[in-house]
């Protein structure tokens, strides 16, 4: 089984990617979800954003597909469309989130972290910034 979800990758101004943990589940992931019937990509990407953490998605860049084991979901693959995103309002656990966690994407923290990121998302984080870095 695949489970298609879009992803969030927001960035503070210390360059921290923000993660979430969804009540009932140890790992941390991308904000966002599954798309909800007649919901494009970024339809979808604004009212996850909207019920999990308050803020108004103001841009959505395509940053790449990515596919993994599914975090919360034994023997299901997990298939994300992760947008670069910019948002406005302040960044407020939600809905089901039940922890957020901002971290490094070159130097991620011992936290529990769904192997889509770890395997997938992070690696293509650190070398777009390795390749973007002047000099």
């Amino acid at each position: 089984m695949i489970v298609e979800v879009v992803g969030a990758i927001l960035f503070d101004r210390a360059g921290r990617l923000l993660t979430v943990r969804k009540r009932g589940t140890d790992r941390f992931m991308l904000p966002g979800g599954k798309r909800e019937p007649g919901e494009d990509d970024v339809l979808a990407l604004a009212r996850e954003l909207a019920e999990e953490l308050g803020v108004a998605l103001v841009s959505a860049r395509p940053f790449g597909r990515f596919e993994a084991p599914a975090a919360n979901e034994p023997g299901a693959l997990v298939r994300s469309e992760a947008y670069l995103v910019s948002v406005e309002g302040e960044v407020v656990p939600r809905a089901e989130i039940e922890e957020m966690l901002w971290i490094d994407p070159a130097a991620p923290p011992s936290a529990a972290i769904a192997p889509l990121l770890t395997g997938q998302i992070l690696p293509a984080l650190t070398a777009r910034r390795k390749a973007t870095r002047p000099g």
